[in-house]
């Protein structure tokens, strides 16, 4: 019996351990794209690599894992500046992207719980609940950041809707990489795909 706990125990603490390990990993590496930016039009809101990076998170490492990545990465942004252009979460609360950034936070929660209803041993419907589980969290970070835009661009709802059409081709692009990325590290590491 004591051998049973102590392997569970022990499985436990390995589990815990690799988990704080990967959703680090994904925090870093949403940190490092958002010095990747591209301004582009009146609205001050850039072309960033970041808004994949956390739905990229989500995919891989599932739904609670990628919140706590993302939400590190946004905890950290309050002291230094990870955010696109160099920003702090301060700088970025005063601006019109505010919203975006809850939404990089529910995106990354949404993908990565639509990713992982997916049978480990169907990797077409893994495929697809991948790019499902994409495009709703692009949906909600655009959601979010039309509010944001309201919010603090004076925009109302259409012109704020408006504002985000120049980022939906160069998202859809970024998230088709994501998406390969995501089921090639699937394919690769099964095990990440524990629940």
């Amino acid at each position: 019996m004591s051998n049973t706990v102590s392997t569970t125990s022990s499985r436990s603490k390995n589990n815990a351990a690799k988990d704080l390990a990967l959703i680090t990993m994904f925090t870093a590496l949403i940190c490092v794209l958002g010095f990747v930016s591209i301004p582009v039009g009146a609205t001050g809101v850039p072309i960033v690599l970041q808004n994949v990076a956390t739905i990229l998170a989500g995919l891989v490492l599932g739904g609670r894992r990628g919140f706590l990545a993302t939400g590190l990465f946004l905890l950290i942004s309050l002291a230094f500046p990870v955010l696109a252009g160099g920003r702090t979460l301060i700088q970025a609360f005063a601006g019109p992207s505010v919203g975006y950034l809850l939404g990089y936070l529910l995106g990354a929660t949404a993908a990565g719980y639509i990713a992982y209803r997916a049978p480990r041993d169907n990797k077409t419907i893994m495929a697809a609940l991948c790019v499902l589980g994409g495009i709703v969290a692009v949906l909600l970070q655009y959601l979010f950041g039309a509010f944001g835009l309201m919010w603090r661009a004076d925009m109302n709802l259409g012109t704020a809707v408006a504002a985000q059409s120049a980022f939906i081709l160069p998202d859809l692009a970024k998230l088709a990489v994501m998406v390969a990325i995501a089921l090639a590290v699937h394919a690769a590491f099964p095990q990440l795909r524990r629940r």
